[in-house]
């Protein structure tokens, strides 16, 4: 029997949402065992950020197959103002031999005495806890329970290289709750003055939630397909690309949503035209910035490379969520998810001026004169990445200060005159002696001693004279290397690690940099189908990058007192930057190149286009600027710095260069923007009755 005219559209109205609910309860059940797992295939290793060519790279392997595999260094540090007692050194080396008794150690500890008198330092190595960085974390952490329990008066710290990667992998490890709940927060609050809406907001914010949980489920399976590198750093941001990215694809849906639900009765077929109208920005833009975070799999660094995929999931599982879930939620609760702001059928949203049409204004006025002080502009502040400080040290990597770094910079004081970190060379066992004695004859060497021996290889214990991650230290390790080229010898240990590092990352600049320019250059060439209009954009996002990275070096040192600058912070924020400025530039220029096929001239055009879309874009670039802020309330200078960078550059790119420096240039260039596509040579028509302005930093009632 067939029922009434309609009945059948009516059904399918009711049962898209549904079905589309139901698709990602199973999605998520089977994502689910796979996300919590995330944690336990994450490292944080200086050695698992290096390519496997490195010398480091190579120490490290070749250490894990001598007997014993993988050592746990630690240090001991006693220290006492105006002098260690008597009583003092008793209880350290009680103390030490209780270690001693308590865990499998390579060697008996041997105390060494400052020339000072006031302070005692006992080198402690363990081979048991080996590649295991959890049996690495409570070892360290048993040592420290005995070692801290002392008479007042004389302080205990424990550091080197294990303590250190301890007091890493533990901020690392809560970053998680922090980050998620932070991040959370300010969305959740940029929403509610978005929306001015006591539900609303819910709904993206959830959606993002579920678009989290999926990412980590998806990360964790390209692990195990791929071995695809997971770290700290990069899980973090993943989980900030999804809320900021994802927030972004919902304000444009729902601001498309709301101006459909004036024009159309049933919210399910609002929602479609919306969806038809503003679907293929979103679709463009977010494959714009997957595809320029993909290029980072042509870096050499672990850490850098696998950051490209995980990234690149983010914002795919962000896209995909805010297409289909967050459509089926927003019909299923219909119009009454808007109050007290509904948009009725038929209403007309309320005339107010609008904030970008006078910026729009005030650029068109002397569009020549706006780009050339904007460009002087972002080019006195790019000469502020000349004050950048050098590559940060390890103890300068926190922001607060782990015990590992007290030790650290007690050592320093009261060991002027040697290093406290020893250099680890990997020999053949058959060219040991030869190259202990190369060694040794190195300038900046005070001593180097065999040590264990397996499977062909030898482990050489070299002391340098330097402080550890000093100038000095650094051309000892360099000198080290060239001495024993040809030996078939491989320096490493945490400082040739560190050197490692900063020349890997030199190198993956200048290969990934332009990788990302071409990338992206031919996405915007393909869908703007223009020369001159991609040009224009991605170097207005290339100048936002080097104005954010200036401003950073005039904050990061006079401000923050950070001590450097981490070795990856120029490339991660120039992809961030240009894959993300491109995005806004895209929601931009697309809708210009609509108003000129239209039948607008490119001025009147630009000029649409920013009044039309300069609200939701500024909205998300509020909220994008604020989820990468996140990061600089985080313990860790790397991340700080990154969150820094990212977000004043969002917010440069969202308020000074797409609204007028682009709008200007567009208008000065005119036609000659889209050069040689065809609306270079099209003539204009009059154009049609302009299309509603979208909301600015709030929708209209």
């Amino acid at each position: 029997m067939g029922g009434p005219p309609g009945t059948t559209a009516r059904r399918r109205r009711h049962a898209v949402p549904w079905t589309l609910l139901a698709l990602w309860v199973a999605v998520l059940a089977l994502a689910g065992p796979f996300a919590g797992k995330l944690g336990d295939v994450q490292k944080d290793r200086a050695v698992d950020y290096l390519p496997a060519s490195a010398d480091s790279t190579q120490v490290a392997k070749i250490q894990d197959r001598l007997p014993g595999g993988e050592t746990t260094e630690l240090v001991l540090v006693y220290h006492r103002d105006g002098g260690l007692t008597a009583a003092d050194r008793e209880a350290a080396g009680g103390q030490v031999a209780s270690i001693e008794r308590e865990f499998e150690l390579a060697a008996a500890p041997e105390g060494v005495p400052s020339k000072s008198g006031d302070t005692l330092m006992y080198p402690v190595a363990s081979n048991a806890p080996g590649q295991d960085e959890k049996l690495r974390d409570a070892f360290v952490n048993d040592v420290r329970d005995i070692a801290h329990d002392t008479d007042a008066g004389m302080s205990v710290e424990v550091g080197g290289p294990g303590a250190l990667a301890t007091d890493a992998s533990e901020v690392y490890q809560s970053l998680d709750g922090p980050l998620l709940y932070t991040t959370v927060a300010v969305v959740a609050l940029l929403l509610i003055l978005i929306y001015r809406s006591p539900f609303l907001w819910l709904v993206p914010l959830a959606v993002a939630g579920v678009a989290d949980f999926l990412s980590m489920g998806v990360s964790y399976g390209l692990h195990q397909a791929f071995g695809t590198t997971i770290s700290g750093q990069s899980s973090g941001v993943m989980t900030i690309l999804v809320f900021g990215a994802g927030t972004d694809y919902a304000l444009l849906i729902v601001s498309r949503y709301r101006e459909e639900l004036r024009r159309v009765e049933r919210p399910y077929d609002a929602m479609r035209a919306a969806l038809r109208g503003c679907g293929p920005a979103v679709l463009a833009s977010s494959g714009t910035v997957a595809a320029g975070l993909l290029c980072l799999l042509a870096a050499d660094l672990n850490s850098s490379r696998g950051m490209g995929p995980l990234g690149a999931v983010g914002v795919l599982c962000a896209l995909v969520a805010m297409l289909t879930l967050l459509p089926a939620v927003l019909v299923l609760l219909g119009r009454r998810v808007f109050w007290p702001l509904v948009p009725a059928f038929g209403s007309q949203p309320k005339e107010r001026k609008s904030l970008f049409s006078a910026m729009g204004s005030s650029a068109g006025r002397r569009p020549l004169t706006v780009l050339g002080v904007g460009a002087v502009l972002l080019g006195a502040l790019a000469l502020g990445a000349l004050n950048l400080p050098g590559a940060v040290k390890q103890e300068d990597s926190f922001t607060n200060t782990p015990d590992s770094v007290a030790a650290m910079k007690t050592l320093a004081a009261a060991y002027p005159e040697t290093g406290t970190q020893p250099i680890t060379v990997i020999a053949p066992t058959g060219g040991a002696d030869e190259a202990v004695r190369t060694a040794r004859d190195t300038a900046g060497v005070t001593d180097a001693r065999r040590g264990r021996s397996g499977d062909g290889w030898t482990e050489i214990s070299v002391v340098a004279e330097a402080a550890p991650q000093s100038a000095a230290e650094t051309a000892t390790i360099e000198a080290l290397r060239d001495g024993l080229d040809g030996q078939g010898a491989y320096v490493g240990g945490p400082s040739a690690e560190q050197l490692d590092l900063k020349d890997t990352n030199a190198r993956d600049r200048l290969v990934v940099v332009p990788i990302v320019l071409a990338a992206v250059l031919l996405v915007l060439v393909a869908l703007l189908r223009s020369l001159v209009a991609p040009l224009l954009l991605l170097v207005a996002v290339v100048a936002v990058w080097g104005a954010a990275l200036g401003i950073g070096g005039l904050v990061f040192g006079p401000v923050f007192g950070f001590e450097g600058t981490d070795p990856g912070l120029g490339l991660l924020s120039f992809v961030f930057l240009v894959a993300l400025g491109v995005d806004y530039g895209i929601f931009l220029m697309h809708r210009m190149r609509e108003e000129v096929k239209a039948g607008a001239e490119t001025g009147a055009a630009a000029l649409t286009a920013l009044r039309t879309t300069g609200g939701v874009i500024a909205s998300a670039g509020l909220v994008l600027a604020a989820t990468f802020a996140v990061l600089t309330n985080m313990p860790l200078v790397q991340l700080v710095e990154l969150g820094f960078v990212i977000a004043v550059g969002v917010l440069l790119d969202t308020f000074l260069v797409r609204t007028y420096l682009v709008t200007s240039a567009s208008l000065a260039l005119g036609r000659t923007v889209w050069w040689p596509g065809p609306l270079a040579r099209r003539r204009p028509q009059t154009p049609a009755a302009p299309p509603a302005e979208e909301p600015a930093l709030t929708p209209a009632p």
